[in-house]
């Protein structure tokens, strides 16, 4: 057997099923809501492998199993924060029975509502990630505050008045930025003054163009911007360049139609502009260290 072959036998396209946020599913009249678990059993009792379209948030108190997150899997312990945006694919693999978490949900249209700067999730270095870990160790003292404004949210909620709505805004807006905050400390990332908004509308552009647009200076045409000024605001605000961006955003999409469409790694090739397979091919392996084969062979062996 060949390694075309090899890899065709190894691919198993799985069906992605998506959950919309429901007000009436979530027993509140806001696009967001946070409890404990005790409240609900959440969004991963199941068996499917899913995608939502609203941003997750999971302060885990006891924790066991783990979930697969594309092509990711995180093991869940006692103490840790997980986040994950809208739309990517995640299967759960734990005892539901033995978690104890206090999430919080909510779909972006809600903090668009109430922030007039339409990339403010943009600017969250923790929303839409593909290059570092969207999880992370938290002592007991650092999850405090965070859970003081869900706890204060929560209130809100199940017993709305008059300025609910504002209340609830604050807590959030307050617990995204200071998340924010602990994030770029945890992982190193700079925290400098914006200048333009330029970084930020590139991200959200690479999130929604990338099928149609992989090369930076397509985005640069479509923002009307210089390469250069471009690649200047990446690094600044983000500390790669935009050409690092791109690729690993490219790589995510590659990986998620390996994993989860019924593309050929031909077709998979064509549909991102590669002018031959073989330059996906090789694309991959640069950025990944191994060979799509390879790269399948691993996720078969994990059971997935």
């Amino acid at each position: 057997m060949n390694k075309r072959e090899k890899t065709r036998n190894i691919r198993r396209p799985r069906q992605v099923t998506l959950l919309r946020y429901s007000k009436s599913a979530c027993g509140v009249d806001f696009l967001l809501n946070t409890a404990d678990n005790n409240y609900r059993r959440c969004w991963f009792d199941t068996a499917e492998c899913y995608k939502t379209d609203f941003f997750e948030f999971y302060f885990f108190h006891e924790a066991n199993g783990h979930v697969l997150i594309s092509d990711k899997r995180v093991d869940l312990h006692d103490g840790m924060l997980l986040v994950i945006s809208p739309f990517q694919v995640q299967e759960w693999h734990v005892d539901i029975d033995r978690l104890r978490f206090t999430f919080l949900i909510f779909q972006e249209e809600f903090v668009n509502r109430f922030i007039v700067d339409k990339y403010f999730m943009y600017r969250l270095f923790y929303c839409y990630q593909h290059d570092l870990p969207t999880w992370f160790d938290m002592t007991s003292s650092e999850m405090s505050p965070f859970l003081a404004l869900l706890s204060n949210m929560e209130t809100e909620l199940r017993s709305p008045i008059s300025d609910s709505y504002h209340m609830i805004v604050a807590h959030l807006y307050l617990f995204l930025l200071r998340l924010n905050r602990v994030y770029a400390e945890h992982f190193g990332l700079p925290m400098t003054l914006c200048r333009s908004n330029h970084a930020f509308r590139y991200k959200q552009l690479l999130e929604r163009c990338i099928v149609d647009k992989v090369c930076v200076d397509d985005y640069a045409d479509e923002m009307n911007v210089s390469r250069q000024k471009l690649d200047r605001a990446v690094k600044r605000d983000f500390g790669v360049s935009a050409s690092y961006l791109l690729k690993r955003r490219l790589l995510q999409e590659i990986k998620d139609e390996l994993l989860f469409s019924s593309m050929s790694i031909k077709e998979i090739a064509f549909c991102l502009h590669f002018s031959e397979p073989v330059h996906m091919m090789r694309f991959f392996k640069q950025q990944t260290g191994v060979t799509i084969g390879d790269f399948l062979a691993g996720i078969a062996h994990d059971g997935r």
